[in-house]
């Protein structure tokens, strides 16, 4: 019998910039191939994803956050339109993950100062 597993969800800017750095390696079905995570699919990481950027919402401030889930949803969308990756949305969707990484450095180094 399989044990369920925990889904996990990142609690600073730092956790979610991992999150994101998996999420560009997984895209665009998020399915894990190693079988350490039979519950990963495109629904638990955009989930994992958009509670870990409700966490880091204060940090980020509201510009920042508002961008941030605009910038998941569309990524999702472009995902979901191209799970194959061969009709060019997976790299749209890879864009936003860029993006987004820029956004959380950027807002990182605005707290350190």
């Amino acid at each position: 019998m399989r044990k369920p597993c925990t889904l996990y969800i990142p609690k600073d800017i730092s956790e979610v910039m991992d999150l994101l750095g998996d999420m560009m390696l997984s895209a665009p079905k998020f399915v894990d191939d190693s079988g350490y995570f039979p519950d990963q699919n495109i629904d638990s990481e955009f989930f994992a994803l958009n509670e870990g950027l409700k966490l880091i919402r204060e940090r980020v401030g509201e510009e920042d956050y508002s961008a941030l889930v605009e910038l998941s949803n569309r990524m999702r969308a472009h995902f979901e339109a191209d799970p194959e990756d061969k009709t060019g949305d997976g790299i749209k969707g890879r864009d936003c993950i860029v993006a987004m990484e820029d956004l959380l450095k950027a807002a990182a180094q605005r707290k350190r100062r």
